[in-house]
């Protein structure tokens, strides 16, 4: 299967912000839902991170209904498939940058989407990894 490069991808909290009734995050949920509505990439692991999280972590947690419908329009995205070389290249990035194995395996999906972005609270703002740079989007104006 051949995967469309995109520009950036998605980390699972900036998912988590778009589908939340929380209304205290307001400004990061807004924030979220504009990055949800233009063309990114994600993974499996996001994917199956953001159903295992919103069914049952929020204030106000969706259904497994609402969580499978938002996860249905996820479809439409670029998707890497955690594999054995994506788990490899996962390790080698969490050792090279000191980092845990998760976040290697979101850079790692990210490189192989030719993705130059990753969007997520979880790492260093502004911080390349390899081809990739992080930016927190609550922290910077950036238009998609």
């Amino acid at each position: 299967m051949t995967l469309m490069k995109v520009e950036y991808l998605l980390d699972t909290n900036i998912l988590i912000y778009a589908a939340s009734a929380n209304e205290t995050e307001l400004k990061k949920k807004t924030r979220a839902i504009e990055l949800v509505h233009t063309r990114f990439g994600t993974s499996t692991q996001v994917i199956q991170e953001f159903y295992a999280t919103v069914i049952r972590k929020p204030d106000k947690p969706l259904t497994p209904i609402a969580a499978l419908q938002w996860i249905k329009r996820l479809e439409a995205q670029p998707c890497v498939v955690v594999d054995l070389p994506l788990i490899q290249a996962a390790i080698a990035l969490s050792q090279r940058y000191r980092i845990n194995y998760w976040d290697g395996a979101i850079l790692a999906a990210a490189e192989r989407l030719g993705a130059e972005t990753v969007y997520t609270e979880d790492l260093n703002h502004g911080q390349s990894y390899g081809a990739v740079r992080v930016l927190n989007p609550f922290l910077c104006a950036v238009s998609v």
